[in-house]
């Protein structure tokens, strides 16, 4: 079996199955799996959704339980900071002067919010919601009722409404798009979302700019570029994120849009790998590189970048694959649809039971299934046929889809 030391750099969901994934490979050396939270590894998306409801107890976010990490032998250094790489040495210097020699080494160190820089934006109940401790003091906010400001249509910020909503509080969205989610799943199935927030009483504001937050001391309103003030008693920033690259820089690891890695995740420097949100990744389907923001990445990448770390064959050849609970509509989305000729829909929005698919000249490029379950496989076969698909095959419901995706 393997032996040295493999290091990896951040304590999310994508470095605590690495770690998993390595073990299960085979690898006997020494893991260390260092994490800037004093936190266990956790998954991200209960915090918008049932953790931040409180519905959810802190344990089901953990990746694993401790015992886990002392039965595998992963030296967990958890509230610690990595200063910076040395590639050439083979090691990791923490802060406090600690340097770890690695033979390979992890950068999942994910992504972080990108901030709003306008007036107002250092006022207290202005909040972002990235990790557990944002979460925390989030739902002690949210628990005391009042009004909600949502900055961004996102998903994020469409979760988080979502939960206000359900929780009790007015909400307003404020949205530079026409719609919620315009940006991701263009017009016709951001409607769809756009009219599910509005029937929740959530107040949309499309079209505009936020100008700034105004209050003493704490914020009290939302100020838009057309002059509108929107009161509220916190507002939540969820406007994207930004890949962390600093260490990857200071390394001379290559860099844009993420941490640039072949089909193995392994980067520009033989013997540094990167994962989840920060990897933006040789894809051997799409024939270019994708960093994808989400859950299912960072979960199933660790069972590839294992692989590689101990030279083994592998790669990533993945769809990408998300999805969203708001209410009580669930959805789930496979793809990548970045322009597309025609959405071709299953069933009807109105009824909040359909299938959505984006077609690029007759080819199913992506495909969302809302309150439709076990179709997620077959809408990826029909994506990876390349095959044109009729139209009114597609609109069918009594066309099932595996069979379609079977005959391509």
């Amino acid at each position: 079996m393997a032996i040295g030391r493999h290091v990896l750099i951040g304590g999310g969901l994508a470095g605590a199955k690495t770690a998993e994934a390595l073990r299960t490979e085979g690898f006997d050396g020494e893991i260390v799996l260092i994490g800037a939270e004093p936190e266990l590894p956790y998954e991200r998306p209960p915090l918008s959704k049932d953790y931040l409801r409180g519905e959810s107890p802190r344990d089901d976010a953990r990746v694993h339980p401790e015992s886990f990490y002392r039965e595998q032998r992963v030296d967990l250094r958890l509230g610690t900071t990595v200063e910076s790489i040395d590639p050439g040495a083979h090691e990791v210097e923490l802060r406090g002067g600690e340097r770890l020699a690695f033979d390979r080494l992890l950068l999942a160190t994910g992504a972080e919010p990108r901030r709003l820089k306008i007036r107002g934006s250092d006022l207290d109940g202005v909040h972002y919601l990235r990790d557990l401790r944002d979460a925390d003091e989030l739902a002690t906010r949210l628990d005391t009722g009042g009004r909600l400001a949502v900055i961004g249509g996102g998903w994020i910020g469409a979760e988080v409404a979502a939960s206000a909503r359900q929780k009790g509080l007015e909400v307003a969205m404020i949205e530079r798009s026409a719609r919620p989610l315009e940006h991701v799943l263009g017009a016709e199935a951001a409607g769809f979302y756009a009219e599910l927030h509005r029937d929740h009483g959530v107040a949309l504001h499309t079209e505009v700019d936020v100008d700034r937050f105004a209050g003493a001391g704490r914020v009290e309103a939302v100020e838009l570029a057309d002059g509108r003030r929107i009161d509220c008693d916190l507002v939540v920033i969820g406007v994207g994120v930004l890949p962390r690259t600093a260490l990857a820089e200071q390394a001379g690891v290559g860099v844009e849009n993420g941490v640039v890695v072949s089909d193995r995740l392994e980067s520009s420097i033989a013997g540094i790998f990167a994962a989840g949100d920060v990897a933006n990744a040789d894809h051997p389907f799409y024939g270019h590189r994708l960093r994808v923001e989400h859950w299912a990445n960072a979960l199933h990448q660790p069972e590839v970048v294992a692989r590689a770390m101990l030279d083994k064959p592998a790669s990533y050849d993945r769809l990408p694959y998300f999805f969203s609970d708001q209410y009580d509509v669930g959805m789930e989305y496979a793809g990548y649809a970045v322009d597309w000729d025609r959405v071709v829909f299953r069933g009807d929005p109105r009824g909040r039971e359909f299938i959505a698919f984006w077609l690029k000249a007759g080819r199913v490029v992506a495909g969302m299934n809302v309150n439709v379950w076990d179709v997620t496989d077959a809408i990826q076969a029909l994506i990876r046929s390349r095959q044109e698909v009729p139209e009114a095959d597609l609109r069918d419901p009594d066309k099932p889809l595996d069979a379609l995706a079977a005959a391509r």
